[in-house]
């Protein structure tokens, strides 16, 4: 309990403003920790998918590729499925490529999905920091003009600790939702670009008509 009082007495002594910004740190937490789960079982599911489906293209068994392709919920799945349907009816390798880049945009949108919002998050936390300060200075301004002498103290250190609690704890939950932001960007850009790879290698096992010059 000796921990958490310092923490305690920060939070109380920081005003109003506190709340929204721990708010915003709660949900950004959540998000990433979804992210999190998401984007790691999306690369187990692709590395699987992948795995078996390559020794079934390299025997020329594409029916057995693209049901595997069709059963699995990966983003690998939904793109190369998508790429064997057109591919079925389809001569001309510029359709199935069309075809591909049609659902890499879908899955793209489907890995990007709420990341965005950490930076959002990030950003306003430092504003309501910012405005919790300011709210803090003309609270010091006003208990100067105001109040006597021996009331101006209390007052003026109190309007003061708010300013710069807000301001810290602002800071404290944008800097690590932002490097959270970062990181997690990384990675789906990562896992696009292995589906894209994926993609790229399924296309090219495929006998297509190349584009007529």
């Amino acid at each position: 309990m000796s921990l958490l009082n310092p923490v305690i007495h920060f939070f109380q002594a920081g005003g109003i403003f506190m709340y929204p910004i721990a708010l915003l740190l709660l949900l950004g937490v959540a998000i990433a920790l979804e992210r999190l789960r998401f984007l790691a079982r999306s690369t187990r599911e692709n590395r699987d998918l992948w795995g078996r489906m390559v020794p079934l293209m390299n025997q020329g068994d594409y029916a057995g590729a693209e049901k595997l392709a069709q059963e699995s919920p990966s983003a690998m799945g939904k793109v190369i499925a998508y790429a064997f349907a057109h591919a079925r009816g389809a001569r001309a390798r510029a359709t199935v490529e069309m075809a591909i880049e049609e659902s890499l945009m879908e899955v793209t949108a489907l890995l990007e999905k709420r990341t965005h919002y950490l930076a959002v998050f990030a950003n306003v936390a430092t504003l309501v920091g910012l405005l919790g300060t300011i709210s803090g200075l003309i609270q010091a301004f006003a208990a100067i003009a105001s109040l006597n002498l021996a009331e101006k103290t209390d007052v003026l250190s109190a309007s003061i600790a708010e300013a710069l609690n807000c301001t810290a704890f602002g800071l404290l939950t944008a800097v690590p939702l932002l490097l959270v932001h970062a990181w997690l960007s990384t990675r789906t850009g990562e896992l696009v670009d292995s589906v894209e790879m994926a993609s790229v290698k399924f296309l090219n096992s495929l006998k297509l008509e190349p584009a007529a010059a």
